[in-house]
């Protein structure tokens, strides 16, 4: 698989603070690539370099195998901050601005609000869009072109969720076309459902990178957890200790918490309550998430 995106050692520093330190990976070719982390992690940061918008300290990055120029960024559409148009302007017009400024897409503005479903709403004034109607609107302004790669910083930051789940449905529409998408976020739910890759970031260093599935796997541990509940939680918690191979239970809000070795079942912690005259009401074998791992890794969720 083809590397679109290389970077290599990359280093920021703001005065004494250093918001990166030395990161690199390889973003590959139709790869939808989550850049994770913490608020104030150096997400911002390390998307701002790659975009020719902030300069690195040290290190280097290619876009395509190559130090990119005008050229290439012409394969490249870009959502970096809040959606910036005029307020009292259509969508549709808005669009044509872009496309003036960008020198290109002039063709294109019926079929991208089509693709992000704004073309019903292309006369309606931008000042009546909703925030993920907006969102959208600017997520079509980066499709004017044709773009390969796109590039999105917390595309679903301040959305409801509806907003949410229209882009992320968005996301995986753009992704089934080929194109490679390189987004920041810190909502790991959104990451886990919608990309390929990740790299998880702290404090501006690279703590995992790769595929989703590489990354839970790696990070995870030998032990399965199960959450059971029923009308005596207490009664439940001294039975489900007697089961060999649990390492720890305990009660957690409205059900019991099991972690056991990798041996124990979930029928037979069924089994095991059953005998006991115990009548389960919850029974869920948990699979470890993005979240866990990025919590395990990260000890925390900011790190302003």
């Amino acid at each position: 698989m083809t590397t679109v995106l290389s970077v290599q050692n990359l280093t920021k520093f703001y005065g004494s603070i250093r918001a990166l330190n030395g990161v690199s990976f390889d973003v590959p070719n139709g790869s939808v690539f989550g850049i994770l982390g913490p608020n104030g992690s150096g997400k911002t940061t390390l998307l701002g370099i790659v975009m020719d918008i902030l300069k690195p300290t040290s290190g280097s990055f290619q876009f395509f195998g190559k130090t990119p120029d005008a050229d290439t960024r012409k394969h490249i559409g870009t959502l970096l901050e809040t959606p910036n148009f005029y307020h009292y302007l259509s969508g549709e017009r808005n669009l044509r601005i872009a496309a003036e400024i960008k020198q290109k897409g002039y063709d294109q503005i019926d079929d991208v609000l089509k693709k992000v479903n704004l073309y019903q709403r292309k006369d309606s004034k931008f000042s009546t869009y909703s925030l993920g109607m907006k969102q959208r609107l600017a997520i079509a302004s980066a499709l004017l072109g044709n773009p390969d790669v796109l590039v999105f910083d917390e595309p679903t930051n301040g959305l409801d969720p509806v907003g949410i789940a229209e882009i992320r449905d968005l996301i995986r529409l753009l992704a089934t076309e080929g194109k490679t998408i390189i987004m920041a976020s810190h909502i790991l739910d959104e990451v886990e459902k919608v990309c390929s890759h990740v790299a998880i970031i702290q404090k501006g260093d690279l703590k995992t990178v790769g595929t989703v599935t590489e990354v839970l796997s790696k990070n995870a541990d030998q032990n399965v957890v199960i959450e059971i509940g029923s009308d005596n939680l207490e009664q439940l918690l001294v039975v489900v200790k007697t089961l060999p191979g649990v390492i720890n239970a305990y009660v957690e809000e409205n059900f019991v918490r099991v972690v056991c070795e990798q041996s124990v079942t979930a029928k037979e912690l069924n089994r095991l309550c059953f005998e006991a005259g115990i009548v389960l009401d919850r029974l869920n074998l948990k699979r470890k998430s993005l979240e866990t791992t990025f919590l395990e890794i990260t000890g925390k969720v900011s790190d302003r």
